[in-house]
Formats: structure tokens, sequence, C-alpha cells
């Protein structure tokens, strides 16, 4: 299988299985997140509530894409401080650029991380769909941890953050001159790591230096135990379930 055609079959299946689980149901109360694999867990949950198989769902969004993806589908959209969702989800649904074997992500490539992290940290569940490349040993050395950073502070996190021994740098746009500006107006730095860390010490040490605002070290809520549900599609067409 190509690579369109394992995003298309995890996404699909991932759903499946959630609906099969009871984790996805009808009224649920669900995050829906962003890029290239999530976005075909999106348009199937669309599908099904077009068909009826699915009823009542009340979605919050993690990025524009998806928000207007959702427009498209009519998934009914709410955020998180809509008196229907109250500032808790049932699950979340989102892709990874890194999983580690502690099933530790690395999130944030598409560049909606702050948006991602607010809404899985707000979900009693979490659910990552990806093709098997994004599985990895060590977090933050092969794909780099994006850093979303305040424009203001840009000069002076990115000091701070070479006190780390990591390489910086700060993410420049596509088909636009100048930086990346994401979705809340702020810029991304990207870090790469020389050797292992401890991404759970890292994800907090991080929002430490000030102007930063969030960082791509997903490890999990310090009040509770978060543990995603991993899909990963394989080349051979298989779908491995972790967690």
């Amino acid at each position: 299988m190509d690579t369109h055609a394992i995003k298309e079959m995890t996404g699909k299946s991932a759903v499946e299985a959630l609906i099969q689980s009871g984790l996805i149901h009808s009224g649920i109360k669900l995050g829906l997140g962003t890029g290239s694999t999530a976005i075909k867990a999106v348009r199937y949950i669309g599908l099904l509530l077009a068909e009826g198989a699915l009823q009542n769902i009340r979605a919050v969004p993690t990025s524009f894409q998806t928000s207007i993806e959702c427009e498209k589908l009519g998934i009914p959209l709410f955020s998180l401080n809509s008196k229907e969702i109250g500032g808790s989800l049932d699950l979340t649904i989102d892709g990874a650029d890194e999983v580690d074997t502690k099933s530790y992500l690395v999130k944030g490539g598409g560049g909606a991380l702050l948006l991602e992290k607010i809404t899985a940290y707000a979900s009693a569940a979490y659910a990552i769909v990806v093709d098997e490349s994004k599985m990895v040993r060590t977090l933050g050395i092969t794909f780099p941890v994006p850093v979303e950073v305040v424009p203001e502070a840009r000069v002076s996190v990115m000091q701070e953050l070479l006190k780390l021994d990591v390489e910086v740098v700060l993410r420049e746009a596509v088909r636009k001159a100048g930086p990346v500006i994401t979705d809340r107006g702020n810029l991304l730095v990207d870090i790469r790591f020389k050797h292992p860390v401890d991404p759970a010490l890292l994800e907090a040490e991080l929002n430490r230096i000030p102007g930063i605002v969030e960082n791509g070290f997903f490890s999990g809520p310090r009040n509770r135990t978060l543990v995603p549900k991993i899909f990963i599609g394989k080349a051979d067409g298989t779908l491995e379930v972790r967690g």
C-alpha cells in the first residue's frame, strides 16, 4: 500500500474499532485532530453522520484545517467553552509525528500543537492514528519537537533553548515569506535533540521558559494517566493497536 492508502485505511479502521469498543457513540463529545491521517478519520466520521450511523456528535476541532473540513462534512462544531461541552471531552482522536515505546508523542508538525494539547488533556480517552513510519525508539532526534513562542520572545526563547544543547530553528513558511504563524498568532521554533531525553520531564521544563506557550511533547497530564490507544497502519494493509 502507498502512503495515502495506508492513511486512509488507518483512519477508517481506527474509527470502526473505536465504535465497536464503545468509545465513539452517538451523543459523544469528541475532539477532532489535525493532520493527514487524522483528517481521514474526521472524513469517515462525517460519512457516518451523513448516513445516520452516528447522531448528535458534538465535535471540538483542534485547528482551522479541521474546522473547515468539519464545516464541509456537516459535523456540528463547538468549543471547549461551549455549555454543551463544559470544558471536557469523552474522546479525542488525532495524529502524531512520532510515537515512542512508552506511547509518548511528538506533535505539532502541522503547527496546531497548542489546541491539540488543550483538547487532548481535556479528554477522558485519547486515540492516535499513525502510519508505521512514525514509530521510533527515542523522541525528538529524527523529527524536531515544535515549540510555540510568543513573537516578542523569539530571541530570548531561542537563546534559552540553545543552553539545552539542541539544534534550534525558527520554522519558515512555505509559499509565504517569513516564519510560520500559528492559528493563535504565535511563532514556531523547532528543536532537535542530540541525545535521548525524558519527554515527560522536558515537557514541563520547556514550558517554564518565559515566552513559550506550549511544546510538542505529549506525555499526559500530571494529575492523571492518559495513555493513548495507538492505531498503527502498515504497508502490508494490517492495523496494529497498542494500549
